[in-house]
């Protein structure tokens, strides 16, 4: 069978959610299902998979608690900012207070469930931009991938008849990296792994013996109104993860 689970209840509690004493499959796993390059591309890049696999764990560590800081600060909570992060959480606080994003407290961290086409989630929040109505998706990648739109289109398929008006979604990616007072490169510090970025079409950049700034943060929102061709995709990538785990579902009682 496939996938390294231990038994049955292992596979339903790494892979779904009990809700209304059935099980369903959880929406991040089902995605799981799609080839990543920039996956593949970063293993590519370390010494070898034991490396690769420590700075994922700490980078996913790192990002967690860069989620539940914000999203405390999301429903009217005060946490602690700790130094780590707090570039990155200025950032987002500035940022949502200049573009006047309105989040729906109740909302925040929900968890969702589409009983027609049979699977469940956990979205970050359901937020107020520029008159529209949407899901809100944060991120702590170097970047907004494609593969995101799977993951939001299907929270707002199963969203779309519980919440009126309810028409977009966006992805905000939230980071933090030095500047290099020099050339404008940036020092992105992320899971113990230290990584430049620049314009290689700029030579000053390539040849810069850099100084790096104090640590700033930045915040990257992209709106994604077109859901319906994405949320087909997702379907399809259901389809081949329920293939790929049919003997897991077929003794969770789903197929």
């Amino acid at each position: 069978m496939f996938g390294d689970y231990k038994n049955i209840e292992n596979f339903k509690e790494l892979c779904g959610y009990e809700i209304d004493g059935f099980w369903y499959p959880r929406v991040t796993k089902i995605v799981d299902i799609k080839s990543k390059p920039a996956l593949y591309h970063f293993y590519a890049g370390m010494e070898n998979f034991a490396a690769g696999e420590k700075v994922k764990k700490q980078s996913a560590a790192e990002g967690t608690l860069i989620h539940e800081t914000v999203e405390k600060l999301m429903v009217g909570e005060h946490p602690p900012i700790p130094d780590s992060i707090a570039p990155c959480v200025n950032a987002f606080i500035e940022f949502s207070e200049k573009n006047n994003i309105q989040i729906d407290p109740q909302y925040v961290e929900k968890r969702l469930c589409n009983y027609e086409d049979r699977y469940a989630g956990t979205i970050d929040a359901i937020g107020l931009i520029d008159g529209k109505v949407g899901v809100l998706d944060i991120k702590t990648s170097q970047a907004i991938y494609r593969d995101y739109n799977l993951q939001t289109s299907a929270y707002v398929a199963a969203l779309k008849d519980q919440i009126k008006g309810l028409t977009t979604r966006w992805i905000l990616r939230i980071d933090q990296s030095q500047p290099c007072v020099k050339c404008g490169a940036l020092l992105r510090s992320k899971g113990g792994r230290e990584k430049i970025k620049i314009d290689w079409k700029n030579p000053s950049m390539k040849l810069c013996a850099h100084e790096w700034d104090a640590m700033q943060g930045y915040i990257e929102l992209q709106e994604f109104p077109y859901w319906e061709p994405d949320y087909h995709a997702f379907l399809g990538a259901k389809k081949l993860w329920e293939w790929e785990n049919d003997e897991w579902l077929k003794k969770a009682g789903y197929l």
